[in-house]
């Protein structure tokens, strides 16, 4: 019996928009200072941009696999028949976790974000977790965000992409007007010292190294929505679709970390916690600008946040339907062509996960950087063991896919060895046992897997 399918109708344009969507967040306004006491401004910008080339072969790696293999489920679908079954699994449920856990962050750091500008939604105190007061205000906008995304979501993967370009492209419109006025207003003794004052400089570019993998993780998105590609599509545009959210995933990176330290010196940056746009109003003696940068991570916590949904409810989907997990997760809407069930669970979980503020969600989104990780190793070893069956591949270097997995291999031992500055706590430990846990029930209660259709 044949399966029932999601509707397609995604472009290269779209996929574009998903893969640099689901990367860029917000943390280049509200992290800025732990970038550059990290590294300062040189050690800031050849961290971001050395990780960005560095994550070069596995999008390699991916671009070749999506080609040959369009499923919404991608690293569980790539290591299916060349890996344990329980291992598939275990690749595809890590990564899971890498995309769900960004909804209920994104539904907290919109509230925090507006309450900058409407300072009323810290207002009426409901509760308090982990010393972080929970504002009904805010709350209610995270939740009202939520349901919006899942709305969109549920109507069909064409309004999703539509929404999808109008905040990519409202962001990156935002970010180039407010780039260009700081380099024209900007001093360059402003980025004075270059590197973080008592490291060297390969400490500095090191210590911003290892937090790229978080920041970048988003380009790979793009394999859990190839099975929605309108009719016609090349498969090669894939590849270009990764390639392009890459180079300018990491270019933002470097160009906001440049531009923010030649408007305002980043040693008071630091030493005052001054955020992006803080730091822009100061220098121009304009709120406007302010309100224009904010403006530009709004737009930007929307898209995050719904290429991330698309890209965890697609996986909870391809996992359903090989009833790794309730099979209803798999069922498709007979008119929206959407993973429907897997969209309501998504909503569902955000928002039970949102109401616990942003205390408990720093240590698990934490793992994120673990799981992606795993994903990322899982898809190259399984190039590599499809390679040897495929005479097209075994005919191409496996070069690329090999420095694809010492990345990997690299980001998982930064986090799991303790010596590593910023590896993981007990609490990222607690975390990461308890999804797995969760992912071990799933697959011991599993129904005999049945035949899908192609």
């Amino acid at each position: 019996m044949a399966r029932e399918r999601l509707h397609g109708s995604l472009s290269t344009v779209e996929y574009f928009t998903f893969g640099f969507g689901t990367m860029i967040g917000v943390g280049w306004l509200v992290l800025m200072d732990d970038w550059l006491t990290r590294g300062g401004p040189a050690g800031g910008i050849f961290g971001f941009l050395l990780g960005g080339l560095l994550l070069f072969p596995i999008a390699h790696t991916y671009g070749r696999l999506v080609q040959r293999i369009q499923d919404a489920g991608a690293e569980i679908a790539y290591t299916e028949g060349v890996m344990p079954p329980p291992v598939s699994f275990a690749a595809g449920w890590t990564m899971v976790l890498s995309y769900a856990i960004v909804c209920p962050w994104e539904a907290v750091a919109t509230g925090n974000l507006l309450a900058r500008v409407f300072p009323a939604l810290n207002s009426y105190q409901l509760y308090v977790i982990g010393g972080s007061p929970i504002y009904a205000p805010r709350l209610a906008v995270g939740l009202a965000l939520t349901a919006l995304v899942a709305g969109v979501n549920y109507r069909g993967i064409k309004p999703s992409g539509i929404f999808q370009d109008v905040m990519t492209f409202g962001l990156l419109i935002t970010f180039a007007i407010f780039t260009l006025l700081g380099f024209a207003n900007g001093a360059s003794s402003n980025m004075q010292p270059l590197f973080a004052p008592g490291q060297t400089p390969w400490l500095s570019v090191f210590l911003v190294l290892q937090i790229v993998p978080y920041f970048m993780t988003g380009f790979e998105s793009v394999a859990k929505g190839s099975e929605e590609a309108k009719a016609g599509f090349d498969p090669r545009n894939f590849t270009k679709a990764i390639y392009a959210a890459l180079v300018a995933g990491f270019l933002f990176y470097v160009l906001i970390i440049a531009v923010v330290t030649y408007v305002y010196p980043w040693q008071e940056i630091v030493s005052g916690h001054v955020r992006t746009e803080v730091a822009f109003e100061r220098t121009f003696g304009s709120h406007r600008i302010a309100q224009l940068i904010l403006f530009g991570a709004f737009l930007s916590l929307l898209k995050i946040f719904n290429g991330n949904f698309v890209a965890s409810t697609r996986m909870l989907y391809a996992i359903g339907r090989r009833n790794l997990v309730h099979p209803s997760l798999g069922r498709v809407h007979a008119s929206y062509g959407t993973p429907v069930v897997a969209i309501v669970l998504m909503a569902l979980l955000t928002a039970a996960a949102a109401m616990f503020g942003d205390a408990i969600l720093v240590p698990i989104t934490e793992v994120g950087s673990l799981a992606v990780g795993v994903g990322w190793l899982s898809a190259c070893v399984a190039y590599l063991l499809r390679r040897s069956g495929n005479p097209t591949d075994r005919a191409t270097s496996p070069l690329m896919a090999w420095l694809g997995c010492l990345v990997s291999i690299a980001i998982i031992l930064m986090k799991v060895i303790p010596s590593v500055p910023g590896s993981f706590t007990r609490a990222e430990w607690t975390a990461f046992a308890a999804w797995s846990t969760c992912g071990l029930v799933f697959w011991l209660l599993r129904r005999p897997p049945r035949v899908i259709d192609s």
